[in-house]
């Protein structure tokens, strides 16, 4: 892949991510907002495990990063998408770094690993079986009350997948298109073979992204992926 071609995927990747984030805040009630093309941020806290910050070029300046989020409240973090960002003096530590991951449309799709082998996979209905993910995808530690992901965010262009056994859900992953390109989020269950081929049959055309780090990067690598660059997520901590 030359300079140019990553360039774009990387930021296809970080536009993608942007609208998904975007989409679970506004079912929380916020309202997100993007600065040109630049950068998509919410000026109040977002809902936990989401940032408050994407940025979706290279070079954004921090300052314009800093200015529109809540570090008042705790928990705020930004998705630094190119790793170029430098918030240390705005009171910010790195939480962690990972590396975005591409797989092209119509690539091999791999083959199911240990227990993951036998799962049937299904798309998820309705606010009932939404729940039962959700307790699945977290262990049942999940937000008091209505839960994290709510049924308005079951549309269109964003697929909550299950791969169930004996009709109990034990892997699973949330698709959604944007960018020109489907990312993969919140994985679970050593999922990529059945994730990857209902992704496959829904949107044969559009490549699959998404980002890892450590063990899950290698099975991402397995599973046909290929790291693309890295991307780091800072944690405002005073």
């Amino acid at each position: 892949m030359d300079e140019t071609t990553r360039t774009t995927v990387l930021r296809r990747a970080a536009l993608n991510n942007a609208a998904w984030c975007d989409a679970v805040c506004r079912v929380h009630g916020l309202v997100p907002r993007y600065d040109g093309e630049q950068l998509w941020f919410s000026a109040r806290r977002t809902p936990p495990m989401y940032p408050d910050a994407v940025t979706l070029e290279p070079g954004v300046p921090a300052g314009s990063v800093v200015r529109g989020v809540d570090t008042a409240s705790p928990g705020c973090s930004v998705k630094d998408s190119f790793a170029d960002l430098d918030l240390a003096g705005a009171g910010f530590e790195v939480l962690f770094e990972a590396q975005w991951i591409h797989r092209r449309a119509g690539a091999p799709l791999p083959e199911a690993e240990g227990e993951a082998a036998g799962l049937e996979w299904s798309e998820v209905s309705g606010a009932e079986e939404l729940a039962a993910w959700e307790a699945a995808f977290d262990g049942g530690e999940g937000i008091e009350g209505d839960g994290l992901f709510r049924p308005a965010l079951l549309g269109e262009g964003i697929v909550f997948l299950a791969g169930r056994e004996g009709g109990r859900i034990v892997a699973g992953a949330v698709a959604s298109t944007g960018g020109g390109v489907v990312g993969v989020s919140n994985l679970f269950g050593a999922a990529w073979a059945g994730v990857l081929g209902a992704v496959s049959a829904r949107w044969p055309e559009l490549d699959v992204v998404g980002y890892e780090h450590g063990e899950d990067l290698e099975a991402a690598v397995r599973g046909g992926f290929a790291p693309v660059g890295p991307l780091r997520v800072w944690l405002f901590a005073h």
